[in-house]
């Protein structure tokens, strides 16, 4: 009985080479679409909360509390920019966005709702409200359009744009009050150990020559909440493991009240040593971002000191400069590289 091999002619060429080719085309035009989406989603969600935005902004640029809000977006789109490398170029459908789209959803309608003549939502607290849904909605067509691994990679950056919502009035005052008694023990503190003769009673010291009251407006906390962000960005940008970045965070926190105490005392020794016209001098009115500037020095020896701690362990490659980003080869023989 005779059997007969099978043509090369009747089966069928894999033809593998072509099929990659299409299916990897296909495959990048769906993402490509996908990603375009999401950006015709952010243009339109924009246009949609685009009063809001625009009265946040205006109130911001004229505001001693949320000035930095202006920077935010900027900061963000930064982030983003700096690890596009390393973020997913493949997008999906993620059903994490019923999350942030709720909370969206429920920030807008008590917004609107409570927006009304008469009512006790007052037009800040309207707009914190406003930019909370904004944030959280724009977090949702992310999962919708791009996906949880593209969400998870950019996760930092698009946290961060939670900075973006003011702080509401109640959480305002309460941080403002805390930092202003905070602040008081602190000057106490350093009244005490220069030896300077002080009475005090609650926030007023009667120093020789002038009585000082250390108020609301002296708590520092738009400082405060700037070096705050400021951690947190370094934090990020610099520094790999959780607790070395929790540190930092949390080392703001003291750092802050004794940079406002160091104020406090800083304006009345001034006018105990030159004259009580000191309380009207311009360290007091306009010297901020000079006691801003200085309690940066000790945050970034503190960052420096962590950093440094996070060495390349023996027999382990550095592969990240302080960036992040990957550091290119050293040269040297195949046997130097071997660990």
């Amino acid at each position: 009985m005779n059997t007969t091999e099978p043509s090369p002619k009747n089966t069928a060429s894999p033809n593998t080479g072509s099929d990659t080719f299409d299916i990897g085309r296909n495959g990048s035009r769906a993402s490509h679409t996908r990603f375009l989406g999401f950006l015709g989603f952010a243009v339109l969600l924009t246009a949609v909360f685009i009063k809001p935005l625009f009265s946040l902004t205006a109130g911001a640029i004229h505001s001693q509390l949320d000035s930095y809000i202006v920077l935010v977006p900027f900061v963000s789109a930064y982030l983003i920019y700096d690890r596009r490398k390393r973020l997913p170029k493949e997008y999906g459908f993620s059903l994490w966005a019923m999350i942030p789209l709720l909370a969206g959803i429920i920030a807008l309608t008590t917004a609107l709702k409570l927006h009304r003549p008469g009512s006790s939502l007052s037009d800040h607290d309207y707009l914190a409200l406003m930019a909370l849904s904004f944030v959280c909605l724009l977090a949702a067509g992310g999962f919708l359009f791009l996906g949880r691994k593209w969400m998870t990679a950019a996760a930092f950056p698009f946290a961060f744009l939670i900075f973006i919502v003011p702080m509401p009035d109640a959480m305002a005052d309460t941080l403002e009050t805390a930092s202003q008694l905070a602040s008081t023990e602190a000057a106490s503190l350093f009244f005490d150990i220069t030896g300077t003769p002080v009475l005090r009673e609650g926030t007023i010291f009667q120093l020789p020559n002038i009585v000082i009251q250390v108020g609301q407006e002296c708590s520092g906390i738009r400082s405060s909440w700037v070096l705050v962000l400021t951690s947190l960005l370094a934090a990020n940008l610099f520094l790999k493991s959780t607790w070395r970045r929790a540190i930092l965070v949390c080392f703001v926190i003291p750092l802050a009240i004794v940079r406002n105490g160091f104020r406090v005392f800083v304006i009345g020794m001034l006018c105990v040593q030159i004259g009580p016209a000191m309380i009207h001098s311009v360290i007091h009115r306009r010297g901020g971002p000079l006691f801003f500037a200085l309690s940066l020095i000790p945050l970034f020896l503190l960052l420096w000191w962590l950093h440094r701690g996070e060495g390349p362990r023996k027999g382990t490659p550095e592969t990240e400069d302080l960036g992040g980003s990957p550091a290119p080869p050293t040269g040297g023989s195949e046997e130097s590289s071997r660990t």
